[in-house]
């Protein structure tokens, strides 16, 4: 009886601590658009690596701008070529993999001048890349499953709206738009904090890369000081930004070994905990990152 009950013990322990791991099983997303020689849409969404593809980018929009999508040398936006990328598009959401697509970034001109200004981009997402109609529509008639906001210049105003307005045009059109966000680890953060304050984002990747005062290599301390206040934030899933090789940030590379058994140990049992977010499909294709953590996420 003792052995039996021992083996039962056991038994449960094991499922208890697969059911624990399961819990916390994260995914991982990744950027992909800006670089030359980067795998497809289709190709990265096959591999199996990512639940969400994040497109990058759309960097100019607002203050009366002509919105402008550049995918780099995967199509020419301005000439209809990127129509071309919604058998892609539905490629990977047949798969499970939802693809955004990521406004503002590093390098643009983007930026909104007031509610207005904010509503007029949110009606122009939703026609022309999410669930509403537009005889324009750059990726043609697929549907993607929402926004990012990569906002890192044009003013820290009127974000906010932009998510709200976005929100509100999904429920109203029956098409739910799912909202992420991509800030800096230091917090809060200069552009997406009345955003992410909002309570209406869906997915936060903080940028754990090119800060070294919050990133992995200012010490354990810093880093987790820095991700229990992203924790704070009314937001759906935290994710642990990273670049995928040395050669995709100027600092916060973490090699995948010390990634699965030093940095994601810590951060697993949080509630709010997401997986990873990498820069950048292109850095990934090369280092074979993403396959490397993915077991561990």
């Amino acid at each position: 009886m003792a052995s039996r009950a021992l083996t039962l013990l056991q038994l449960t322990a094991t499922l208890l601590v697969a059911l624990l791991a399961t819990c916390h099983a994260g995914s991982i997303a990744v950027y992909w658009g800006q670089n030359d020689g980067e795998a497809s849409l289709a190709e990265t969404c096959a591999s199996g690596n990512y639940e969400f593809v994040i497109l990058a980018f759309l960097p100019k929009f607002g203050k009366g701008q002509t919105p402008q999508l550049d995918l780099g040398s995967h199509c020419d936006a301005s000439s209809g070529g990127c129509k071309s990328q919604s058998t892609d598009i539905h490629s990977c959401q047949r798969g499970g993999v939802k693809v955004l697509l990521s406004i503002g970034g590093g390098d643009g001109s983007y930026g909104l001048s007031s509610p207005g200004d904010a509503r007029q981009v949110a009606m122009y997402l939703w026609n022309n890349y999410l669930g509403g109609t537009s005889s324009f529509r750059p990726l043609g008639e697929a549907v993607l499953d929402g926004i990012d906001f990569d906002i890192e210049l044009g003013g820290a105003k009127f974000w906010n709206d932009l998510a709200t307005d976005l929100k509100k045009l999904g429920k109203n059109g029956g098409k739910a738009v799912l909202l992420s966000a991509a800030p800096q680890c230091p917090f809060p953060d200069e552009w997406d904090s009345n955003a992410i304050n909002t309570g209406l984002f869906d997915f936060v990747w903080v940028q754990f890369y090119n800060n070294p005062e919050c990133q992995f290599s200012a010490g354990r301390g810093a880093f987790m000081d820095a991700w229990k206040r992203w924790e704070s934030v009314p937001a759906g899933k935290i994710f642990l930004g990273l670049p995928a090789s040395k050669d995709a940030a100027g600092t916060g590379f973490v090699p995948a070994a010390e990634l699965t058994s030093r940095v994601l140990p810590l951060i697993k049992g949080s509630p709010k905990y997401g997986g990873v977010m990498l820069w950048s499909k292109f850095y990934d294709d090369r280092t074979g990152y993403s396959s490397a953590i993915k077991s561990h996420v």
